[in-house]
């Protein structure tokens, strides 16, 4: 499979609210340093692979203030500003990273819209396509949930944030969340070999909500399996290519936004939109990973 920069057209697009993005965004969570903590190894080359991913197409970039912290949307500031029109950037809130780099909740309220400004301020922006509210904690959605949600709809209404979205979320989450407003995207963990949050997905499919899923590639373990091998080799392409064209073809409601520190890896990543699996890769697929 080629690895050419032009080949992201061919996984089409989707709505993220009213944005219309292609289906191959960038996450730039790896651009910091180690533990996504610190500045990149290689600064020059990470202001290269956001420019690059944006020259190819890309349209949707994934951040987060505490991805550093503060350095990563920097370097999206310093590498893309003045932003194309069309380009997409959201960011998410609900976490903050001590002196030692431990990911720590943020998420009262009031920390919530902080974190919001804060995103806007490193990024250099009046407004974001969307923010997600990020949950840390794991509990039942309920009055706390709702405090959230309430803040971050608050956001939108005072034209901070385009659109309202969710992250490491279950669909009790997303039901309750839908009761009280308009959801834009959902951001879960999702892959080939961990399709627990399979239920959440569906609920996304069925409301026609972006869902973006991250770690598109996963464990180690599945890159080596052998059915992927087998169908990478036949189809011309890489085993990590394979895992993420399996995930656009699972519905055209999937945004990937994989991420990488260098150009090369970003080619082939953009690449995966041109493969297409086939009959018998679906099934030898879902035999080798079973839902």
């Amino acid at each position: 499979m080629s690895s050419s920069l032009y080949s992201i057209d061919a996984a089409g697009s989707f709505p993220l609210g009213h944005w219309q993005v292609r289906r191959v965004g960038y996450g730039a969570m790896r651009l910091a340093g180690d533990n996504v903590f610190g500045p990149p190894r290689d600064r020059d080359e990470a202001l290269g692979v956001l420019r690059a991913a944006v020259d190819a197409g890309v349209n949707h970039v994934d951040t987060a203030q505490f991805y550093g912290p503060d350095v990563v949307n920097e370097l999206i500031r310093e590498a893309l500003h003045p932003y194309p029109a069309d380009l997409a950037i959201v960011s998410k809130v609900g976490a903050r990273r001590d002196a030692d780099g431990g990911v720590r909740r943020f998420d009262e309220p009031d920390e919530l819209r902080i974190g919001i400004e804060q995103n806007l301020a490193t990024l250099g922006v009046d407004r974001l396509a969307a923010v997600n509210l990020r949950l840390m904690d794991g509990s039942a959605p309920g009055a706390r949930f709702d405090a959230q949600l309430r803040s971050m709809i608050r956001a939108r209404d005072e034209g901070l944030i385009d659109g309202v979205g969710l992250s490491n979320v279950t669909a009790r989450h997303l039901r309750r969340a839908l009761e009280q407003t308009d959801v834009v995207c959902v951001q879960n963990l999702f892959n080939l070999a961990d399709q627990r949050s399979a239920d959440v997905f569906d609920l996304c499919r069925a409301r026609g909500i972006a869902f973006a899923p991250f770690f598109p590639i996963g464990a180690q373990r599945a890159l080596g399996n052998v059915t992927v091998a087998a169908t990478a080799a036949r189809l011309g392409a890489t085993p990590a290519q394979v895992m993420q064209a399996w995930l656009l073809d699972r519905a055209p409601n999937v945004l990937l936004i994989p991420g990488t520190q260098s150009r090369t890896h970003l080619a082939e990543n953009l690449a995966a939109a041109a493969i297409a699996l086939d009959d018998a890769a679906r099934a030898q697929l879902a035999t080798a990973f079973p839902a």
